[in-house]
């Protein structure tokens, strides 16, 4: 079967406008800023979330002290307690909210909360989407760097280009900012480690070569 030339010859140039456009854009992405070194908050307070196990110790009543997990709606249930909303709050908020709604039963109830397994709120856990390893959603822990993420994930692929990754910062309004994977992995760079903040999206592009 004939090929036309003039149809082939465009087909070419359709290709080789996508390479150089890909290529463009692959430029693009490495014209965010550095992302900060330093990003956690000093007075960060670690919030309960839908998928956490919280253990509940009310003092001088064993028969009401257990271990229970948050619902996906967010509310726990224990004796004398149904459907408590705990998601949003910290360990000490729940305790004195446990407190209240055990008064109506016990005389001066005194409540404990720990937090003994975390997964934390939707908007503050780590996502890590592209070129990794294991692409998925992390709790956010206080001074969680990029290279605990990249651990926790495996790595990344064969196929991703690294030094062009970025991270989403949802805390300042989708804010986008560059980080450099394959310096702090692949060369052992500690100087392309940064902190991680809460709601962070890490981006792992893949390598156009």
């Amino acid at each position: 079967m004939s090929v036309n030339t003039s149809n082939f010859v465009a087909l070419l140039r359709r290709v080789w406008l996508a390479v150089v456009a890909g290529a463009l854009l692959a430029g693009c992405a490495s014209s965010y800023p550095p992302a900060p070194v330093s990003a956690a908050d000093s007075e960060y307070n670690y919030v309960i979330g839908p998928g956490d196990t919280v253990n509940i110790v009310v003092w001088r009543n064993p028969e009401l002290s257990m271990s229970v997990p948050v619902r996906p709606d967010g509310r726990i249930t224990t004796p004398l307690v149904e459907d408590l909303p705990a998601i949003g709050k910290d360990a000490t908020t729940l305790a004195r909210d446990i407190e209240q709604a055990l008064a109506k039963y016990i005389r001066e109830p005194v409540v404990t909360v720990i937090v003994t397994a975390f997964v934390g709120p939707y908007s503050e856990q780590i996502r890590v989407v592209g070129e990794a390893a294991k692409p998925q959603i992390l709790p956010y822990v206080q001074k969680m760097t990029l290279l605990d993420v990249m651990i926790a994930v495996g790595g990344v692929t064969e196929f991703a280009d690294g030094n062009r990754a970025s991270i989403l910062r949802t805390s300042e309004g989708n804010k986008q900012y560059s980080v450099r994977i394959g310096d702090l992995i692949e060369d052992g760079d500690v100087s392309a480690n940064v902190e991680m903040r809460p709601g962070d999206v890490l981006i792992i592009p893949q390598s156009w070569f």
